[in-house]
C-alpha cells in the first residue's frame, strides 16, 4: 500500500557547458533519495532538467558559432547523457525551451502583471553576467559578485519589476512557523538575517539587452528574466496552468515535497520562488534543502588550472556505483566535501574492495567450498549470532531515520557498520577452523546461512545508493532483494538456498599509479592550448606631426553598446546603438568581418562623437568607433577597466 505521493526535484542544470562532478553530485543525491522513498512505499515523481535561456547562453552560442537553440540542444543532450550514465531514475526531464513551458511562463508573467505584482520601470545597477543577477554596491564582496566572485559591470535598461516587499512579511511568517521549510538551519538563518529582515528590494524580472529568452508576449522588446523562467519549471513540468486548468497530475503532486538545490542558489528558491507562488495563489513547497559543494582536493575546479573532474571520466576509471558511493558518502550534511583522485582510490580499495566486496566474495566462496553452494539453516546457534542479527536488522530503522533528515552520508555509514559487523562475525566464527571437524558441520552451515541472510539484507539497504551492486549481490546469492519490512527480520533466506558456483569480486583493487597515469592524460587534455605569438607590425611611414590643439579638436567619449546588428544592405557594416550617459546615438562601423553583433552587446568602446553625421547604406551614422588594425586583424579600442559612460578620452 502506497504511503502517498513524494515529489522531488533538482535544480535544473544550466546549459552553458558540460557539468563537472560538483554539479553532477546533486543528481546522484536526488536519485538516492527518490529510490529510497520508492522502496519505502511512496509514489515518487522525480523531475530534473535543463535551464536554457539567458545572456550567458547567448554569448556562449556566439563563441561556438551556433544558433542559441542548436547550442542548448547540444549541451542538454550531454547533460541528459551524463545523468543517464550514473543511473538516475528521473520521471521527467524538462527543458525550459519546451514549448509548453514557454507558453506557461508567458501566461504566468501576464497574470502577475495584470494583478499588479509586476510593473514597468528602469534598472541601473551592477550586473553579473554568469549569475544573471543585479547587485548594489553594498552587496558586492571586494567589489565583485557575492555569489560567484566574478567581475560585475554597470548596466542600465528598461525592465519589469516584481513587488517583492508586498509578500515579505507573509514569507517571514511562513518560515518562522515551518521550521522544516529551509534546511539545513544555517541556510535559513542566512536568508532571514541577510535578506528578509533587512528588507527586500523589488526584483528585476525582464531584460532588453539580449534576446535569448522567453518573450514577454505583450511587450516584445523584453524577455523574461531567467529566474522567473527557470523556477517555474517545478510547476509547469507537472501540468500547472496559469488560467486555472491545471492537470490532475499537478493537483496530485503539488506542493513539492523536496526541492534539492546547491547552497549557492538557496536565495532564489527560498525567497523569490515562494513569493512567486504566493502571488500565484499556490501552495509553497514543503522543504528546500541547500546541499553543500563538492570541491576539488587542491582547490576550486577550473579549466585554466586543468583540474576539472567530470563524472564520465570517474565512471570510466572507477565504475558507476563506486562514483555514486563516493559522492554520496563523502559529502557532509552542511559543510563542503572534498574529492581527489587519491582519495577516490583509497576509498575504493578500503570500503568497496576490502569491506563490502571481500565479505560477499568469501561468503559465497566458502559456501561453495564447504557445502557445494547450498545454504542450509540448521538451528545450531552460537553466542555471537544474536548480536550479528540485531546489528543488521536494526540498521534499517537507523537508515530510515537518517534518510528522513536527508543525512544520506550518515545513512550509508549505518549500512557499512552492518557490513563491518558481518566481517567481524566471520573472524569470530572462523569457518575455516569449523570446517576441519565434521562434528562442526551443522554449526558451520548455520554460520554460512546467517552470513547469506545478512548480506541480502545489506544489499537491499544499499540498493538506493548503489543499485548495480545490490543487483549483482542478489544475483550471486540467487535471492531477490528485500523490502524494508523484510529487512527488519532475520531468517528469511531460503532454508536450502543455492548461491552461484562462480563468485565474482564486486570490485577489483586499483593501483594508484595506474589511475594517476590516466588522470595525467585527462588533465593534459583540459589545459588550454597556447596561441601562437602575434607577429610584430612593420614600422609604418611617419604621418604629418600634429599639435595638441589638433588632437583636442576631436571629442572622444566612452560609450556602452546597447544593441548591435548587421546592416541589411551591406556585408561589411554593423549598426550600433551606444549609450554615452548623457545621450544615446547610432553609429555605423565597417567591422562586420571581425565581430559578431551579439559579442559586442554590453561592451564599452571609444568613439569620435563630433564627426559630421553621414548616411551609410541608408543608415545614419553619428560618429566613428575607434579600433586598432593591421592587414590581418582588428580590435576595438576600449577602456582597460570600466568607466562611466560619456567619460572623455584625453
Amino acid at each position: 500500500m502506497s504511503k502517498g505521493k513524494y515529489y522531488i526535484t533538482t535544480a535544473i542544470a544550466y546549459t552553458s557547458g558540460k557539468p563537472h562532478i560538483g554539479n553532477s553530485y546533486e543528481i546522484m543525491l536526488a536519485d538516492s533519495i527518490a529510490r529510497f522513498k520508492r522502496k519505502d512505499g511512496y509514489d515518487v515523481f522525480f523531475q530534473t532538467g535543463t535551464d536554457e535561456h539567458g545572456q550567458k547562453i547567448e554569448l556562449k552560442a556566439a563563441d561556438a558559432n551556433l544558433s542559441c537553440q542548436d547550442f542548448v540542444d547540444s549541451v542538454a543532450g550531454v547533460i541528459k547523457e551524463l545523468w543517464d550514465m550514473v543511473d538516475t531514475s528521473y520521471d521527467k526531464f524538462i527543458r525550459t525551451t519546451d514549448k509548453d513551458h514557454e507558453r506557461q511562463v508567458q501566461k504566468i508573467f501576464k497574470k502577475l502583471y495584470d494583478q499588479g505584482d509586476i510593473y514597468k520601470g528602469a534598472y541601473e545597477g551592477l550586473y553579473c553576467t554568469p549569475c544573471e543577477s543585479f547587485w548594489t554596491e553594498s552587496q558586492l564582496v571586494d567589489g565583485k559578485c557575492p555569489d560567484c566572485g566574478r567581475e560585475v559591470k554597470r548596466a542600465k535598461e528598461e525592465a519589469y519589476f516584481f513587488k517583492m516587499s508586498k509578500y515579505a512579511d507573509r514569507l517571514i511568517e511562513h518560515i518562522n512557523t515551518h521550521p522544516e521549510f529551509i534546511q539545513p538551519v544555517s541556510r535559513k538563518n542566512e536568508m532571514m538575517n541577510n535578506f528578509l529582515l533587512p528588507g527586500l528590494q523589488d526584483l528585476c524580472v525582464s531584460r532588453t539587452s539580449f534576446k535569448w529568452g522567453i518573450p514577454v508576449d505583450f511587450d516584445s522588446r523584453h524577455v523574461v528574466y531567467v529566474w522567473l523562467d527557470a523556477l517555474t519549471n517545478y510547476i509547469t513540468g507537472i501540468g500547472y496552468d496559469a488560467d486555472g486548468n491545471s492537470t490532475e497530475q499537478y493537483k496530485k503532486l503539488w506542493p513539492a515535497d523536496l526541492h534539492l538545490i546547491g547552497k549557492d542558489i538557496i536565495r532564489f528558491h527560498t525567497i523569490y520562488w515562494p513569493i512567486f507562488l504566493m502571488a500565484l495563489g499556490e501552495e509553497l513547497p514543503k522543504q528546500v534543502f541547500g546541499h553543500p559543494w563538492l570541491l576539488q582536493g587542491d582547490g576550486k575546479m577550473s579549466k585554466s588550472k586543468g583540474n576539472v573532474i567530470y563524472v564520465d571520466d570517474l565512471v570510466r576509471l572507477f565504475g558507476v556505483d563506486a562514483v555514486r558511493y563516493f559522492v554520496l558518502h563523502e559529502m557532509p550534511f552542511e559543510n563542503d566535501g572534498v574529492i581527489s583522485w587519491e582519495l577516490m582510490v583509497e576509498r575504493f580499495n578500503s570500503d568497496l574492495v576490502n569491506t563490502l566486496g571481500n565479505l560477499v566474495y568469501r561468503t559465497i566462496s566458502m559456501t561453495n567450498k564447504y557445502f557445494g553452494g547450498t545454504v542450509k539453516k540448521t538451528g545450531v546457534t552460537g553466542d555471537m549470532d544474536a548480536d550479528l542479527k540485531a546489528v543488521v536488522t536494526e540498521a534499517v530503522n537507523k537508515v530510515k531515520a537518517k534518510m528522513d533528515n536527508l543525512r544520506v552520508a550518515d545513512a550509508i555509514t549505518e549500512i557499512f557498520t552492518a557490513i563491518k559487523r558481518c566481517n567481524k562475525y566471520v573472524d569470530e566464527t572462523e569457518p575455516w577452523v569449523l570446517a576441519k571437524d565434521e562434528a562442526n558441520s551443522d554449526r558451520l552451515s548455520e554460520v554460512m546461512y546467517n552470513l547469506c541472510d545478512c548480506i541480502i539484507t545489506i544489499a537491499s539497504l544499499i540498493e538506493p545508493f548503489m543499485p548495480r551492486t545490490a543487483k549483482a549481490i542478489a544475483e550471486q546469492l540467487n535471492c531477490p532483494l528485500r523490502s524494508f519490512e523484510e529487512c527488519e527480520k532475520s531468517g528469511l533466506y531460503p532454508e536450502e538456498g543455492k548461491v552461484t558456483v562462480s563468485p565474482e569480486m564486486l570490485f577489483a583493487r586499483l593501483k594508484l599509479e595506474d589511475i594517476m597515469a590516466e588522470v595525467e592524460k585527462i588533465m593534459s587534455a583540459q589545459k588550454p592550448k597556447e596561441e601562437p605569438a602575434k607577429k610584430a607590425v612593420e614600422k609604418p611611414e611617419a604621418k604629418e606631426e600634429i599639435t595638441i590643439d589638433d588632437f583636442c579638436r576631436m571629442d572622444l567619449r566612452v560609450g556602452t553598446v546597447l544593441s548591435c546588428e548587421k546592416v541589411k544592405k551591406s556585408s561589411k557594416l554593423l549598426k550600433f546603438q551606444l549609450d554615452f550617459g548623457y545621450e544615446q546615438r547610432q553609429i555605423v562601423s565597417g567591422i562586420a568581418k571581425y565581430y559578431k553583433p551579439e559579442d559586442l552587446i554590453g561592451k564599452q568602446v571609444v568613439a569620435v562623437v563630433n564627426l559630421a553625421p553621414v548616411t551609410l547604406c541608408g543608415e545614419l551614422s553619428q560618429g566613428m568607433i575607434l579600433s586598432a588594425a593591421n592587414d590581418e586583424e582588428l580590435s576595438l579600442v576600449a577602456p582597460v577597466k570600466e568607466i562611466a559612460n560619456g567619460s572623455e578620452v584625453r
